[in-house]
């Protein structure tokens, strides 16, 4: 069950031993400690970060196509490791092997893959203006600062590395205290796919550490993986220097079912939005309204479902529900379990459940004042809600300051497009959920962030643009 990296930090091409407190790594489902870090000592964050600015203007001047090749050889090295690479995913975070295998390290893979396949496109413009004429250059913004959250550890490593990296970038990352070995084994496998000494580089540490990465000098752009609280406090710290920013923070999404959908994939979608990864997602649908024509039968199929979920060890193929990151998670969501109960919400399957584990649990007779309704829970908990029409179902799920993402299950492709369109939300889904190809851009609104992750829309978010007039004559002057 050891998983000891080779140390605690990766810089400059290099593990290095952390200087600061401890950072034990703990599994779990058993509270076994399976690797003991340190944290990187304010010196170490300004060292880090300075080595990455040396680095960084010649992995810059390299084609963009030769940037995209190291990416795509990452992409494959993950791709004949995702084996191993899945189980320590499993060991730091807890999900289920049988999820690792194929939406953790995958998901990276292909965001390297996509933006490796990019990188020959990124060319600027050019503008006619008569007999003068402008151009424009998009250039890489320096050295970026990653922040990263514990549900989908190496997933967001990958996300923010593979566009700062294709455009020219050079990276400082910091992963979760909670799950920081994943990011380790990223910036092992870009060093062996031919990315530069000290373009890549990891830190670990709680959140003084993530304060000194976000308020170096050295750094041009923090890019943060978090809950709203921490976005609000890295966002602030970065606007102090005029860094940029993107922010993908928390949620509290509505999934609208109206009576004509399709039952047994409303159902589906239902579950994959609250008890996927033991609901640790961010843009988990835990606001589930339900028209009152389908609310009877859809809760009837899904209780039966949840009926049959197996429960237990994450190394386990068969295991559909793992437990959760952390003893102090897990007491968070209990006690909004509690407060729904003495709210006057009733639970219609699961609970608090022992230990490390919180089956999944859905309330009924919920109102949209309870806190289970307004505050994000991230754990396994589906609120469900009645409505009656669209408007007003409408107006009731965009009655929230998060808008991270959206979801609507009709028949009526008409109205679907309709209800998508009047939703404040990032990303909205029909007739499905928790879809995030690479290829489409991922954000909030409103609280749940700024900025976007992935697709071309991310390059935006790593590069400036650069204008250059060109005159092809003379100059006047009035005097």
């Amino acid at each position: 069950m050891n998983a000891q990296p080779a140390a605690s930090l990766f810089v400059g091409g290099r593990f290095v031993e952390g200087e600061g407190a401890a950072l034990p790594v703990l599994y779990p489902y058993s509270g076994e400690e399976i690797a003991s870090l340190r944290e990187a000592s304010t010196d170490q964050v300004s060292a880090t970060c300075r080595i990455a600015v040396e680095a960084q203007p010649a992995w810059a001047a390299l084609a963009p196509v030769e940037r995209g090749r190291v990416l795509l050889r990452a992409a494959a090295i993950i791709r004949e490791r995702n084996a191993e690479l899945s189980r320590l995913e499993t060991l730091d975070t807890g999900k289920p092997i049988q999820e690792t295998l194929v939406a953790d390290w995958e998901s990276g893979a292909q965001a390297l893959e996509y933006f490796g396949g990019l990188a020959a496109t990124l060319t600027g413009q050019m503008i006619p203006l008569g007999q003068d004429w402008a151009y424009t250059r998009r250039e890489p913004l320096g050295v970026c600062a990653g922040i990263g959250a514990w549900n989908y550890p190496s997933q967001i490593a990958c996300w923010k590395a593979a566009p700062a990296l294709v455009m020219g970038n050079a990276m400082v990352f910091k992963p979760s205290e909670e799950t920081p070995l994943g990011a380790l084994k990223l910036a092992e496998i870009l060093l062996e796919a031919g990315l530069p000494a000290g373009v890549f580089n990891v830190v670990q540490g709680r959140g003084q550490v993530g304060a000194a990465l976000t308020t170096d000098p050295n750094i041009a752009k923090v890019s943060l993986t978090g809950s709203v609280p921490t976005g609000r406090r890295v966002y602030a710290a970065a606007a102090e220097g005029m860094r940029h920013v993107t922010m993908e923070l928390g949620g509290k999404s509505p999934l609208i079912v109206f009576d004509d959908a399709n039952l047994e994939h409303a159902v589906s979608a239902a579950v994959l939005a609250n008890f996927y990864s033991s609901g640790q997602i961010c843009s988990n649908g835990t606001r589930v309204f339900l028209q009152e024509g389908i609310r009877e039968p859809f809760l009837d199929r899904l209780a039966e479902r949840l009926r049959h979920v197996k429960i237990g060890d994450p190394l386990d193929p068969d295991t559909q529900h793992g437990p959760i990151v952390s003893a102090a998670q897990a007491g968070k969501i209990r006690a909004m379990i509690a407060d729904g109960q003495a709210a006057g919400a009733q639970i219609l399957c699961g609970g608090p459940g022992e230990g490390a584990f919180i089956p999944p649990t859905v309330f009924v007779d919920a109102t949209d004042d309870m806190t289970i309704t307004r505050d994000e829970i991230f754990g396994p908990v589906m609120t469900t809600l009645a409505f009656y029409d669209e408007e007003e179902v409408v107006r009731r799920a965009n009655a929230t300051g998060f808008g991270l993402a959206a979801g609507v299950f009709t028949q009526d492709l008409t109205r679907a497009h309709r209800v998508a369109a009047g939703l404040e939300a990032g990303t909205c889904w029909i007739n499905t959920y928790n879809l995030t190809p690479v290829e489409m851009p991922f954000g909030g609104v409103k609280m749940s962030g700024i900025g976007r992750e992935n697709s071309a829309a991310a390059i935006e978010h790593y590069s400036q643009v650069k204008s250059v007039y060109v005159g092809m004559g003379g100059v006047e002057a009035p005097y």
